[in-house]
């Protein structure tokens, strides 16, 4: 009898954790425009900024991440394509074109709201808004 509750537990818990992979894989799914940016001086009173701002940012089903502008690093601009890879169970995004790193950047989903991490010594985040 313990055996089947244990094994029923596993189970429930196995299930619920890869339907909660799927449902953020789901949200994450689509094109995302950068609407704030966080460079906190290093004192930690840095606060997100509104900024006008071409770049997005793409998630796609099979893993890849894309932009119009770098990945690799906080900027607003819209003119340096690169390229990468995400992992949903890390909440990271790997890629190649950023040398001058070899960290990974990491994003969160809040209330609809993507948020990428950048490592740095301060703060450095940028906010994005889901455009479909």
């Amino acid at each position: 009898m313990k055996k089947i509750i244990l094994l029923m537990s596993i189970m429930v818990f196995t299930i619920s954790c890869s339907k909660e992979k799927s449902e953020t894989e789901t949200e994450l799914i689509g094109q995302w425009k950068l609407i704030e940016v966080n460079a906190d001086p290093g004192d930690g009173s840095g606060t997100f900024q509104s900024v006008e701002s071409d770049k997005v940012v793409v998630f796609l089903k099979n893993g890849t991440v894309t932009s119009n502008g770098t990945i690799c690093h906080i900027s607003i601009e819209s003119n340096n394509p690169t390229s990468g890879t995400y992992s949903i169970s890390d909440s990271t995004i790997s890629s190649s074109d950023c040398v001058q790193t070899e960290l990974d950047i990491s994003f969160e989903l809040i209330n609809s709201i993507l948020i990428l991490r950048y490592p740095c010594i301060e703060g450095c985040q940028e906010k994005f808004k889901k455009i479909n």
